[in-house]
């Protein structure tokens, strides 16, 4: 339990209405969670107006009730506290509730369209790597230390965030890296967070069925550099054409990395391979176990970051040869009688071009690349054409198939994608709605030496097809279709 009181000394009050020297039991945004005692934040969501559940709280037991509008009904034994922005005040009264969690880590965020998940995840490794108990926040899995915990949402609610922040205090962790997507970041599930640092990926098309112009995606990316404290870093892609954007009004101290030109942080491609590439990072040749030049992005991002938190540049240059690439992301796989096959998280155009082209680099034009890849349903309809389009135009063979349907037809997310075709790629184009029988047929297609591309949904273990998740795991099919060639 802690005192309203000292809840309340973390956010900003318009007025309050009842006593602030009460036990709150609970800080909660769902009303279904309520008890005896409890403190109840009304946040307006995308979906659903926490505010209408205010009368329900009351008679669940809340205590206390913060809002952007007060009820025309007030009870006497329940306190009002009045806000301007509630899921801010969420954000502020779930780190108090926590005791600050983020003021007690060396906490790294980073946001972008493509990279977030293997950044973060290899500056947690980094850190571990650096003999530091770390955490991580990521798609793919949350990391107390070295205990999994099971990822909802690329950054979670900011009860549940701070939660996960606090026990990673609790186990001792010093770093945390993050995930902070551009929904987190609109609906401020991150206020209240004390960032020991910012990294910035890149910026290209994607959630605009949620954001619906580029230019409220990009100012929800640059709403996390703008929040970050004087006593933090910003590190930005100053290749990406928006990087310099990005810092534009941050307090936090700036600094760049690139693969093309001069910056604070550059990493250059030496010798490129399917199963690893010879880098080198201001000057210093390693040898990296990625391919890529997106991925040379996503190192150099994690080099300046563990530089920037103060490790010993000798040690982290020795530690960027020891990192291993993320599950689903370019994770390869290969048949005896030499088919490769990469599995890969890629499901924007802009990330489909990036493995297509880190594929070609390496096998060279005398091989064939066999494309398999979807598009999400209830999703930015307007990226389909242009996936397919983009895929077909640097494989020799494209399968377009289902990749998580949600509730719409797949049939008809194969036909946005089919319109981005012209008679040319319509011709090297197969369409097969069930994925399973798309990787298999692939696989057909493919001689010794091709590479096929599963494109799309990397760690994901399942397929969402009318509200039910199924297991699907391309790793898992593509692994029993190639030990059968």
């Amino acid at each position: 339990m802690k005192p309203l009181s000292v809840l309340l000394s973390a956010i900003s009050v318009e007025e309050i209405i009842g006593r602030t020297d009460i036990e709150i039991t609970s800080v909660e945004s769902d009303s279904r969670k309520i008890q005896l005692g409890s403190l109840f934040v009304a946040v307006r969501g995308t979906v659903v107006d926490g505010h209408r559940f205010i009368p329900i709280v009351t008679v669940g037991g809340a205590a206390a009730i913060v809002c952007e509008e007060l009820p025309e009904r007030l009870e006497s034994e329940v306190t009002y506290i009045k806000v301007s922005n509630s899921a801010v005040a969420l954000g502020f009264l779930a780190s108090r509730w926590y005791g600050d969690p983020s003021r007690k880590l060396k906490l790294v965020g980073v946001t972008g369209t493509n990279g977030k998940t293997t950044t973060a995840t290899l500056i947690y490794e980094m850190a571990r790597l650096n003999g530091h108990k770390a955490g991580l926040l990521s798609t793919v899995c949350n990391y107390i230390e070295t205990e999994a915990v099971p990822a909802a949402h690329t950054t979670p609610d900011p009860l549940t965030l701070n939660s996960l922040l606090a026990r990673m205090v609790d186990a001792g962790c010093t770093y945390a890296a993050m995930e902070v997507s551009s929904h987190a970041a609109h609906q401020h599930r991150i206020a209240g967070l004390h960032f020991a640092g910012g990294v910035f990926t890149n910026l290209t098309r994607d959630h605009l069925d949620y954001h619906k112009t580029v230019e409220a995606y990009l100012n929800a990316k640059k709403s996390f550099f703008d929040i970050l404290p004087k006593d933090a870093f910003a590190l930005t892609n100053v290749d990406d054409k928006v990087g310099e954007v990005m810092l534009q009004n941050t307090m936090a101290a700036k600094h760049s990395y690139s693969v093309n030109r001069m910056a604070d942080f550059t990493g250059r491609i030496i010798e490129s391979r399917i199963d690893g590439t010879l880098m080198s990072f201001n000057g210093n040749e390693v040898e990296v176990l990625f391919t890529g030049r997106y991925n040379a992005y996503n190192l150099t991002a994690v080099y300046g970051t563990a530089i920037l938190l103060g490790f010993d540049p000798e040690k982290v240059l020795t530690d960027m040869s020891r990192l291993v690439p993320v599950a689903g992301r370019f994770q390869t796989f290969r048949s005896a009688n030499g088919v490769t096959a990469v599995v890969d998280y890629a499901h924007t155009p802009d990330a489909v071009v990036n493995v297509l082209t880190a594929i070609r680099e390496v096998v060279g034009n005398g091989k064939n690349i066999i494309t398999v890849v979807g598009a999400g349903g209830n999703r930015d309809k307007g990226k389909r054409p242009i996936m397919a389009k983009e895929a077909a135009t640097r494989s020799n063979r494209l399968i377009l198939t289902s990749d998580n349907p949600r509730d719409e037809e797949p049939s008809d997310i194969l036909a946005d994608m089919e319109a981005g075709l012209d008679d040319n790629t319509r011709k090297i184009t197969l369409s097969i709605v069930d994925r399973r029988e798309a990787i298999r047929t692939a696989a057909m297609l493919a001689a010794p030496g091709d590479v096929i591309l599963i494109a799309g949904k990397g760690h994901e273990d399942y397929q969402e097809i009318k509200g039910v998740k199924h297991h699907f795991d391309d790793r898992e099919v593509v692994a029993e279709v190639l030990s059968k060639l």
